[in-house]
């Protein structure tokens, strides 16, 4: 155990290595002009070593944010019993404001800034974290349904896609905020009016704000 324990804090380590560098060089030439051998040899490892924990170099960018535990599938699948899972989302997504989660857009931290700025301004990077979110949104879809938090999967499935177009419009709002100049701090008391306006809308539905 404690082998297992050294081999997986060393893998840490070099993933972190890896990110790191290549972060930086981002910050300093743009993610385009960086190539993935610029940033094996930047963080000191092999091309095919840092492929083994990227597969790509857009996943270098994405899955240091992304990749985490707290999935919308897993928050439902884990809520307390008698807890609705739309509560039980709304509650995880203020609490991912609240520690300033990278994703939710409020975050001023340097590499939660390039991240953004790299995200907005290259396709190849959004169309990957379109991939990610599409895969995640079918998780969800897919938790529901086992769940019993809904009773067919054509609901499950425009439940799932609801929720992940509300965190992206939101994390949108929050992030333009942020690259506008605003702190996160000072910028978390409107973004919680506008998560609670929007998970109000998920709850309630749509008829009492559109004709």
């Amino acid at each position: 155990m404690e082998e297992l324990g050294l081999r997986e804090r060393k893998k840490r380590r070099t993933r972190e290595a890896i990110t790191d560098a290549a972060f930086a060089l981002f910050r300093e030439s743009g993610f385009d002009a960086v190539s993935v051998v610029d940033i094996a040899a930047a963080a000191e490892v092999s091309k095919p070593t840092l492929f083994a924990y990227f597969p790509t170099k857009e996943d270098i960018v994405l899955r240091r944010f992304v990749d985490g535990d707290g999935s919308p599938a897993l928050v439902v699948r884990e809520r307390r019993p008698g807890v609705p899972a739309l509560r039980a989302l709304r509650q995880s997504y203020l609490d991912r404001l609240a520690r300033r989660d990278v994703l939710t857009g409020l975050n001023d931290s340097p590499s939660a800034i390039t991240f953004h700025d790299l995200l907005y301004s290259t396709p190849t990077l959004m169309a990957r974290l379109s991939g990610y979110m599409i895969d995640r949104e079918r998780d969800l879809a897919d938790e529901l349904l086992a769940s019993g938090a809904v009773s067919d999967g054509f609901t499950a499935h425009i439940a799932a896609a609801q929720v992940f177009g509300t965190q992206r419009i939101l994390g949108h709002h929050n992030a333009q905020e942020v690259r506008s100049g605003r702190s996160a701090d000072d910028a978390y008391p409107a973004a919680v009016t506008r998560a609670e306006t929007a998970f109000d809308v998920l709850e309630n539905g749509l008829a009492s704000r559109v004709g």
